[in-house]
């Protein structure tokens, strides 16, 4: 199937975006096009315009901001994960993005088209609810930040009103003090390499000597958005990173509530989960560990 007709708009900055935004009823924004034109195709949606933002150039890019990482919403998945500052400050981001889709679509999948069609399993945005995230929005009406924690309102439905853009994502760096050490881990498990996630995890933490000073765990594909692990969280944070403390963490994860659909129940998911989990962190632990060694 083809597209149903529609009005296309390509504005050449951010101000003719929003404007545009604002005016025209029933429009969809054009970011990567990886789940939008599928959907269009197919039908499932048939807007009246589409208003293309790849000529935008405020809505590009990769910079710093003091201790905060800005990342443009329309920055390219690719370059994410090639950049040396984030290799070098938030390699969790690099390393999830092995498992996001393939070459292909990561050459034109965007950070923001992710955060916004908000799919349960998809890597990114729990990997930036694991990294405290801040989005930043923009209308006419002005601008507004929103954590990321409450960035979904229900089921693959980002807090954006039908007049808003995502422009970018900001991410407080919290440089570790001399004698910590930063450690990351991603895990998933999908059924072919490049499907989204029956689940996942993401962890980022940091040790000072044995113990845990703070830690993050975001588990994706087992509810209607990514969930932190709030209870693992709180168990490991001030006690070292071992293999019984790692046991007891993951199996926290049993106790989120689930998502059935045609690709698995709830039990199996929360099952998958605890194990991802549990590789994450153990995952975080040998890298925390050989920093030490090396």
């Amino acid at each position: 199937m083809k597209a149903a007709p529609f009005e296309y708009h390509r504005p050449p900055d951010l101000q003719e975006t929003l404007q545009l935004i604002a005016q025209l009823d029933d429009a969809k924004l054009l970011a990567g096009g990886q789940s939008l034109m599928p959907m269009m195709n197919f039908r499932y949606l048939t807007p009246t315009h589409l208003i293309d933002l790849n000529r935008v150039p405020q809505l590009r890019g990769i910079s710093m901001d003091g201790d905060d990482l800005l990342i443009g919403s329309m920055t390219r998945q690719h370059e994410l994960a090639s950049a040396a500052v984030l290799q070098e400050h938030c390699p969790l981001i690099a390393e999830a993005l092995q498992f996001v889709g393939h070459v292909q679509t990561r050459n034109r999948g965007t950070l923001g088209g992710s955060l916004c069609h908000l799919d349960p399993a998809a890597e990114l945005p729990g990997v930036m609810l694991a990294l405290d995230a801040v989005l930043e929005v923009a209308s006419v009406r002005g601008t507004r930040c929103v954590p990321i924690s409450q960035w979904p309102t229900m089921y693959m439905t980002p807090d954006l009103e039908t007049d808003e853009l995502l422009t970018g994502i900001r991410i407080a760096l919290h440089r570790p003090r001399p004698g910590l050490r930063a450690a990351h881990g991603f895990c998933e498990l999908a059924r072919r390499h490049g499907d989204f996630a029956l689940a996942g995890a993401a962890v980022a933490l940091h040790l000072d000597g044995e113990q845990i000073c703070d830690v993050a765990v975001a588990v994706i594909g087992v509810d209607e958005s990514a969930q932190r692990l709030n209870a693992a969280e709180e168990m490991l944070c001030g006690g070292p990173l071992n293999a019984h403390t790692i046991e007891q963490a993951s199996a926290l994860a049993m106790d989120l509530p689930g998502l059935d659909d045609v690709h698995a129940n709830a039990l199996y998911r929360r099952r998958i989960a605890k194990v991802m989990v549990r590789r994450a962190l153990d995952l975080a632990r040998q890298r925390a560990f050989a920093q030490v060694s090396a």
